[in-house]
């Protein structure tokens, strides 16, 4: 399994697992967001993009988003938005979902659960990405 993880040319976070990268664009919400109660929401775009030399279908997902104060959680289930997408080489699929937090920053990332077309079920790394405020410097914490 080769593994790469880093930002590509347009900035966003991306890993690469066994010719599928997964390309990360977090966004603040400032209007969905109030500081004053401890509510801070981002969203965050995905892309999946298909370079094996074999169709893949994304069965599952698995998170664990990091609070500013350690706090993790750790969200799984079938599919992401609804959907089981299946990739064939060259193929991509994005998708756009959201993210609170009840601190000003924090983290996320982990895998999605794929199937290739002879059955073998393996993990797909989401690259570790960063939620700061726009003010903040970009890094991950």
């Amino acid at each position: 399994m080769d593994e790469t993880s880093q930002f590509d040319e347009q900035g966003r976070y991306v890993a690469v697992t066994d010719g599928i990268s997964v390309h990360v664009k977090p966004v603040f919400l400032p209007r969905q967001s109030d500081p004053g109660a401890g509510q801070y929401v981002w969203a965050y775009e995905i892309t999946i993009n298909n370079h094996s030399d074999q169709t893949v279908q994304l069965l599952n997902r698995h998170w664990r988003i990091t609070d500013g104060n350690g706090r993790i959680e750790e969200v799984q289930g079938p599919g992401v938005v609804g959907k089981q997408p299946v990739l064939s080489p060259g193929q991509s699929f994005s998708y756009a979902s959201g993210c609170p937090l009840s601190t000003p920053s924090g983290f996320m990332g982990g895998h999605f659960e794929m199937v290739g077309e002879r059955g073998e079920r393996f993990p797909v790394q989401v690259p570790v990405f960063s939620l700061d405020l726009p003010t903040s410097d970009r890094s991950v914490n």
